[in-house]
């Protein structure tokens, strides 16, 4: 049997008081209007970010006190158990960051074709990006950062190859998948185990069977509210099972996983490499987040125990692997908005899927 993942495993020591106050406020503020989300965070005065732990309540816009009724209003100015409560304007939240975007805009050279770099200043984001080939083209062996998806998606990035977990553990030969997001390889549950996975994606040109790089071997079915429930979710993920000799375990421009980080702390460093953005860096801003994603179509799925980074990704970068700068894997790109980016704690993504990123 698999032992569930506590939350000590995923949540460093000191942050166990902040976790115990929001879980008893949690519910009453995600049913306050304009509330996407709660998290444990740093306060924010001004635009600055301070060293002083409080609970983020995370709003899709900050309205004036006269606009909301009273059952809405959230009084920052008294603490809980000595907490602070911070109120933090981080926009809609969307899988796969809404609008799907086209790939950074190309120049050509004689020996290569290369993303023109975009930067960014969110914060105290790090403003970083690569000269990187065009990730939405064809490649075998296939780098994590690259065009994936499901032959009736759009298209989303590869977060690297992975091993099936019971394989790899009793030494028998192991089947090899790339991992990505459930509404990149899996249609956001509407696909069929076995479908066609194509790289790169639709959008990017793939074409059945031509593209075909993998087939879907399992993902984590999507909960979606439903009238008054509010079903909790963990991962955004899925596997497609391919050919060792068509994917890589590579990470376009990071290398390869050296080990798992699934205990992040606030304000540690973070990139990623993914279709649409390239390589991009930021910082955490929240740990332990229990937000509430669109989906499209009047679709809202509710996710706890969620990573939330400065703005390092729009759309076409899901499934993205996000790691810290030493290439420990922490979690897997899912959604977000223009100011935030959502991120699959990478040990219940593994958990979940049955599957490990590295060898040790």
């Amino acid at each position: 049997m698999d032992k569930p993942i506590s939350s000590e495993q995923i949540l460093p020591k000191e942050y166990n008081n902040l976790a115990a106050c929001q879980h008893t406020i949690e519910q009453d503020m995600l049913e306050k209007d304009n509330v996407v989300g709660i998290a444990i965070g740093n306060k924010v005065v001004g635009d600055q970010t301070t060293n002083e732990k409080c609970l983020s309540i995370l709003v899709s816009h900050k309205m004036d006190r006269d606009m909301l009724d009273s059952r809405s209003l959230i009084d920052t100015s008294k603490k809980l158990d000595g907490l602070t409560l911070d109120v933090v304007e981080v926009g809609d939240l969307f899988a796969g960051e809404g609008a799907f975007a086209p790939p950074a805009q190309t120049y050509t050279t004689e020996e290569a074709t290369f993303d023109a770099p975009i930067h960014q200043e969110v914060g105290y984001e790090v403003s970083t990006q690569a000269f990187s080939p065009s990730l939405n083209v064809r490649l075998r062996p296939a780098l994590g950062g690259y065009s994936v998806g499901h032959y009736k998606i759009t298209a989303g990035t590869i977060a690297t190859a992975c091993y099936e977990r019971s394989d790899y553990l009793s030494s028998r030969p192991g089947s090899f998948y790339l991992l990505s997001n459930n509404h990149v390889l899996a249609n956001s549950n509407a696909a069929s185990i076995g479908d066609p996975i194509l790289q790169p994606g639709p959008y990017d040109g793939g074409i059945y069977p031509r593209d075909v790089i993998a087939r879907l071997k399992r993902y984590i079915p999507i909960k979606f509210h439903s009238g008054a429930k509010r079903p909790l979710n963990y991962v955004d993920a899925a596997i497609a099972e391919g050919n060792l000799r068509d994917l890589s375990r590579e990470i376009y421009w990071i290398g390869y996983v050296d080990r798992t980080y699934s205990a992040p702390s606030v304000g540690l460093a973070v990139e990623k490499t993914g279709r649409t953005t390239g390589f991009r860096t930021g910082r955490i801003t929240n740990i332990n987040a229990t937000v509430d994603v669109n989906y499209g179509g009047g679709r809202i799925a509710r996710f706890a125990r969620q990573i939330v980074t400065t703005n390092i990704s729009a759309g076409g970068d899901s499934g993205s692997l996000v790691l810290n700068r030493q290439e420990g894997a922490l979690g897997l790109l899912f959604a977000g908005s223009s100011t935030r980016t959502i991120v699959n704690n990478i040990a219940l993504v593994q958990n979940l899927l049955k599957i490990r990123l590295t060898e040790i």
